[in-house]
């Protein structure tokens, strides 16, 4: 009941109405599938579209940071509703079923790349094993079969999935906290994040020196401030409501940031000599623990788009916007598809003339985005069937 409440040694703690299902955000849609085919083309190593015409070409943060940041701010949406419904013990059960879930689509992806690569090596590719990062299996097959079932065994492409696994598994206990702390939970997540920064607090990896590609302890905080947003959003109608004047000032310093990543990598890609502060000592894009000013940029273009990109607009109901919203919903396997068809193009710039590869590369780029769409198209017409 709406402005009732339970007594808790004397605290009362108020009990909310229960949330409506939100609408479909089909700017979410856009945006993720733009993401992914960001993605595709940035794994596909040696295209120039990747290297320059992509979004995260020209920022400190790249699509990476959008997916963790959108899946925690649609994932907290979904624990907020089911909690107020249903409680926090079933919230909980359903978000296990759900990391379940992402944890066996890990293993197969996993399982079906070491398949794919092995056989290029053995054939067309000789040593891809090794150069994908697969080689410990092989040689330290004791340490890196438990690695690979407890995610700390990641060779090329096998990083983000579990990043979401960890983060997922957070989740339910932030959750918890945050009904009891209100804002004050965001320490938790930034405490951790400048542990991560200050104290090299990382997930060990296994076989030893493989590496995380993601250390989950400075990643969480993009996973969990999208969730608390998502959540707040689902309960307030909006996830941020800030007076006209910090609203602004927000608007400012964010694109501010936009702008200066643009500078800074224009500098360092010598298309203009620009003075910018040196990539190989300061490491201000570090990807693997996420360097603050990747994490502040990213939360500038989210900022930026929940600002002044509308819920719904007459261009989102086109053909190219409705395909772009296709991919988003199904953003999940389409990355999975991604990350063999990435692969493939990369693979196939090794194996061709330079000169080749260089004609091939927007015909194959483009090649693979639209068979990414075709994916998206079949899933969902094989879920609206089923």
């Amino acid at each position: 009941m709406d402005g009732g409440g339970w007594s808790a040694g004397g605290r009362v703690v108020p009990v909310r109405a229960i949330p409506g299902r939100p609408a479909r955000d089909t700017r979410l849609d856009i945006v993720r599938g733009w993401l992914q085919l960001s993605i595709f083309a940035s794994h596909a190593t040696g295209s120039v579209v990747g290297a320059y015409f992509i979004h995260g070409a020209w920022g400190f943060s790249d699509s990476s940071e959008q997916f963790i940041f959108l899946s925690g701010f649609t994932l907290g949406s979904v624990f907020a509703r089911k909690e107020a419904r249903d409680g926090w013990a079933a919230a909980a059960r359903d978000l296990l079923r759900r990391v379940w879930r992402l944890y066996r689509i890990h293993l197969m992806v996993f399982a079906a790349f070491l398949g794919v690569v092995g056989l290029a090596g053995a054939s067309v590719l000789p040593g891809e094993v090794a150069a994908r990062g697969f080689g410990p299996l092989f040689a330290d097959p004791w340490h890196a079969l438990p690695g690979a079932a407890l995610m700390l065994f990641q060779p090329d492409f096998m990083g983000i999935l579990p990043s979401f696994v960890w983060c997922m598994l957070a989740l339910p206990l932030f959750a918890g906290l945050a009904g009891w702390m209100g804002a004050w939970v965001l320490v938790l997540p930034l405490a951790v994040y400048g542990a991560a920064q200050g104290l090299g607090l990382m997930m060990p990896a296994l076989p030893a020196g493989g590496g995380i590609s993601f250390n989950p302890f400075a990643w969480q905080v993009l996973y969990l401030v999208g969730a608390w947003l998502g959540a707040r959003a689902l309960h307030e109608g909006r996830a941020i409501d800030l007076p006209p004047l910090w609203d602004r000032m927000a608007s400012v310093a964010a694109l501010g940031l936009v702008l200066y990543g643009v500078w800074v990598k224009l500098a360092w890609s010598g298309v203009l000599a620009l003075p910018a502060p040196d990539a190989a000592t300061t490491r201000i894009d570090w990807k693997p623990d996420l360097a603050p000013l990747r994490a502040l940029h990213a939360f500038a273009l989210a900022w930026l788009v929940a600002r002044f990109v509308p819920r719904t607009a007459d261009w989102m109901d086109t053909a190219p916007a409705r395909w772009m919203a296709r991919v988003g919903r199904w953003s999940l396997e389409v990355f999975c598809l991604g990350i063999f068809l990435s692969w493939g193009v990369a693979s196939l710039f090794r194996l061709v003339p330079p000169m080749a590869g260089r004609m091939l590369d927007v015909p194959l780029i483009l090649l693979g985005c639209a068979a990414l769409g075709r994916f998206a198209a079949w899933k969902e017409r094989r879920a609206v069937s089923g």
